[in-house]
């Protein structure tokens, strides 16, 4: 009975993981098929748009992705306070509120850099036509940032307080919406004006706004979700869990940054070396975007479980959430490894028409980044779960100087010395992705198996 009682707990633990994170991680996947959407259209209006809203999409995302990360800093904030006590209404109210004002000021700082888009894309070295066509598309995509960043604080607090299927449902909705917003503004479909690329950009701001929309009505719907009354008094400020925010945050800001820093820069240098192998290059890590999301989505629940536990002050729960979320992450990701050795074309199929000889050599370099994708499926898996496990414990500060060195030290060294200076081009720049995803996942895989003896967890 001893014996039985731990590994009831395991799987029960595991049931709890699989439960949270599969809503994450289809919202996650949902999330990826409406930027598909967007390089799926723009695809057909040829190879220079497409390397323009790529490179616009590299620094577009960037900047959401790390501001989301700091806003997100709300997540091991609710799920300790839920671990603390089961009803903690005014100390959630109090985190997401000061989150959402977060949310709007990274939004500001955004729009600015943004509005210069044109000037970045010719400072590093782009095509005269290709950055102005880039400037323009970031004119207008750059007014979706305030609602793609309290969105996701929204859909934070939905998915800590059991309502993970609430950001599934809502994901599914904005494909929708983009695909129509596509339909009506980059062709011209029911009449509206035919505006090509911009036109991809005002659709992206419309499913933003619908997207934060719907997650304000669900949660004024649902019975449990209203009695925290997030939108009351949003003007009152609350400096202290504004401050605790930054300091949980500004890490995991920093950590993306240095992640994907390293992997929309590598659109940069490969449109130095050739628009096809930056259209083979875009294809290519759309494919790894998408399969990254779903460990992205295990590492999301980590945190709120491993948080939740870490609140509680339960040591062995820690340590069950953690492995549970690593396990999962690392069976998915053999998966999608293997579903990339073995068809790849097929994979570059669902982006561009493989029979078009005009896509001949795209897809050809397309086809060859990915397999070296597949061989950094498990490291990329264990790097975001690692690191998801570690931010529950609200333990980020050591993480972002992991990521620093090892997306820029090996990692940017490894991509510029082989893609730049070397014959194996493109090539070259995966490979300097590879051995970055490597360092990460294995230092941080080390500081959660430490965890114990780093002082990490609660005593």
């Amino acid at each position: 009975m001893a014996r039985s009682a731990p590994s009831r707990a395991r799987r029960a633990e595991f049931a709890a993981t699989l439960r949270l994170a599969g809503p994450l991680a289809a919202a996650n996947v949902l999330q990826m098929l409406v930027y598909a959407i967007d390089v799926v259209f723009v695809a057909r209006l040829g190879s220079e748009p497409l390397a323009a809203a790529s490179l616009s999409t590299a620094l577009f995302g960037l900047i959401a992705w790390s501001f989301s990360g700091l806003t997100g800093a709300v997540a091991p904030l609710i799920s300790a306070e839920l671990g603390r006590r089961r009803h903690a209404v005014r100390e959630i109210r109090r985190s997401v509120r000061m989150a959402l004002w977060l949310a709007m000021a990274c939004a500001a700082v955004g729009m600015l850099v943004c509005a210069g888009g044109e000037r970045l894309m010719l400072a590093t070295g782009q095509a005269p036509r290709v950055s102005a066509q880039a400037g323009a598309f970031l004119a207008v995509l750059m007014l979706a940032l305030p609602p793609i960043i309290a969105g996701n604080v929204l859909r934070t607090f939905v998915s800590a307080m059991g309502r993970p299927y609430f950001a599934t449902a809502i994901t599914a909705l904005a494909i929708a919406v983009n695909t129509l917003g596509n339909l009506l503004f980059v062709f011209g479909y029911g009449g509206a004006p035919a505006l090509g690329l911009v036109g991809s950009a005002v659709s992206s701001v419309l499913t933003a706004v619908v997207t934060l929309l719907a997650y304000v009505v669900a949660i004024r719907r649902d019975r449990r979700l209203r009695r925290y009354h997030l939108f009351g008094r949003l003007w009152r400020a609350e400096w202290s869990r504004l401050a605790e925010l930054l300091r949980i945050g500004l890490p995991i800001a920093a950590t993306i940054l240095a992640e994907a820093g390293l992997f929309s820069g590598a659109a940069f240098l490969m449109g130095r070396i050739g628009e096809a192998q930056l259209a083979g290059h875009t294809v290519a890590l759309q494919v790894a975007a998408f399969c990254f999301q779903i460990p992205f989505g295990v590492g999301q629940a980590a945190t709120i479980r491993v948080g939740y536990h870490f609140g509680a002050g339960d040591r062995a729960g820690v340590a069950r959430a953690g492995w549970a979320a690593l396990a999962i992450g690392v069976g998915v990701m053999a998966c999608t490894a293997g579903t990339m050795l073995l068809v790849p074309r097929s994979l570059v199929a669902l982006y561009v028409d493989l029979a078009d000889p005009a896509n001949a050599a795209m897809i050809g370099f397309a086809t060859q980044f990915m397999l070296v994708a597949a061989a950094f499926q498990l490291f990329d898996g264990i790097q975001a779960v690692a690191a998801g496990v570690l931010r529950g414990l609200q333990n980020t500060s050591v993480p972002m100087v992991i990521a620093l060195f090892a997306y820029w030290v090996p990692g940017a060294a490894a991509a510029i010395g082989l893609g730049l200076f070397t014959p194996l081009a493109g090539l070259g720049v995966w490979l300097g992705l590879l051995i970055s995803l490597v360092v990460a996942a294995t230092l941080l895989l080390w500081r959660w198996a430490a965890r114990e003896r780093l002082g990490l967890v609660p005593a």
